[in-house]
């Protein structure tokens, strides 16, 4: 049994409860200190529990207001659902760091119900139609009554996750307002201009790196082949436990098709390279599938912190882009060259060159929070 698999639920003063969540909160030491102020004696497995049990032990006599004085002392990034008997509450957290989106479908009797989820695409499974997003620092009540929208904060600087839109999100949903494909394909526009290749083809690194392979190659000139063929029964290799695993996953995971690649020039787009242990078996595949040369392309800059907000990125020590070059992670890789997309093009892509609404912290090193426990957040980044 996994002690971590949301939902959680409790039975309390307030009744039967169930929480989900989506993000990370990043004073969960402080809140196991104040619950035990409080006479909890329980052990909470993740900050999702840790939520339900602030939500428990509130004086508050409403749920909505219980879940209120729960949110205004938690810290970090979360979009969370929280289930009673007769309605449905969902909050996000003030920097919006995290996706909620909200639809409509109809229901038996023609009746009309409200559904939320943290990308559109699950919408589109049931028949629902995406209304609108859950605003930062707002709170969505779904009861017999129906709905009611309110603020339990003020919204604070926005600091949308930027890697929803180079990898996390699906390419088939609107995340944050915004089409992830037309995100992705921007990102390969832009990365064939500031990193063009002198090449016979493009390739992507199925499936986050397709989107913005089509917009490298539209923007290039140069035809794309789906030469890399991805095993969909295969999750995503960068967050398994151990290197030994990630190998292995590689292998499982793609196999190239090799006709498409025997003595040609190829560019390969991915979406980012994390410890480059994946990138280097990746580019040694396709040279053994007969490539003459490897131009390794990637959407995103190099990723050089590690996220606290819910991606669960390793620690600063075991990303590559923090302790070496380009030219070094090139060299490491294996690859013929090596083009990064600048920081700038990133915040154009997803038309943020304005608005400054998107974290780059995984980029920068600059967190929009102040992370009040961050050797506490690294130890655990290390233990995952």
């Amino acid at each position: 049994m996994l002690l971590n698999a949301q939902p959680f639920s409790v039975s309390c003063k307030k009744g039967r409860l169930a929480v989900a969540h989506n993000g990370n909160i990043t004073n969960t030491a402080e809140l196991r200190e104040e619950l035990g102020r409080l006479g909890s004696v329980f052990q909470a497995s993740s900050d999702t529990e840790l939520v339900l049990h602030l939500v428990a032990h509130s004086s508050e006599r409403t749920l909505a207001g219980a879940l209120r004085e729960a949110l205004l002392q938690v810290e970090g990034a979360f979009s969370l659902v929280l289930l009673a008997q007769d309605r449905i509450l969902v909050a996000r957290d003030p920097h919006g760091f995290r996706p909620m989106a909200v639809g409509e479908m109809e229901v038996s009797g023609g009746r009309k119900c409200y559904v939320f989820a943290s990308e559109t695409c699950a919408f589109d499974l049931i028949g629902a139609v995406y209304l609108h997003d859950v605003e930062p620092g707002e709170m969505v009540e779904v009861g017999p009554e129906g709905m009611t929208r309110q603020r339990y904060a003020p919204e604070q600087q926005r600091a949308q996750c930027v890697f929803e839109h180079v990898y996390f999100a699906r390419p088939d949903s609107i995340v944050f307002g915004r089409s992830v494909e037309e995100s992705r394909e921007n990102l390969g526009r832009r990365l064939a201009r500031e990193c063009p290749a002198d090449a016979d083809l493009v390739v992507p690194v199925p499936d986050s790196g397709v989107a913005a392979a089509i917009g490298y190659s539209a923007e290039s000139g140069l035809p794309f082949r789906q030469a890399l063929i991805r095993n969909h029964y295969v999750g995503r290799t960068f967050i398994e436990p151990s290197q030994a695993i990630r190998d292995f996953g590689v292998k499982l995971k793609l196999n190239p098709v090799r006709h498409l690649l025997k003595d040609q020039r190829v560019v390969l787009v991915d979406d980012s390279i994390v410890r480059g242990t994946t990138s280097r078996k990746i580019v040694r595949m396709v040279r053994q599938a007969g490539a003459r040369e490897v131009h390794l392309r990637i959407s995103c800059p190099p990723t050089i912190s590690p996220c606290f907000y819910g991606v669960d990125t390793p620690n600063k020590s075991e990303l590559i882009g923090s302790n070496h070059s380009v030219e070094e992670i090139r060299r490491f890789v294996e690859a013929d060259s090596l083009g990064y997309l600048s920081i700038g093009s990133l915040r154009k892509a997803v038309d943020d060159d304005e608005k400054h609404e998107y974290c780059y912290a995984c980029y920068t090193g600059n967190y929009p929070t102040e992370l009040t426990n961050i050797e506490g957040l690294i130890a655990g980044s290390q233990k995952r």
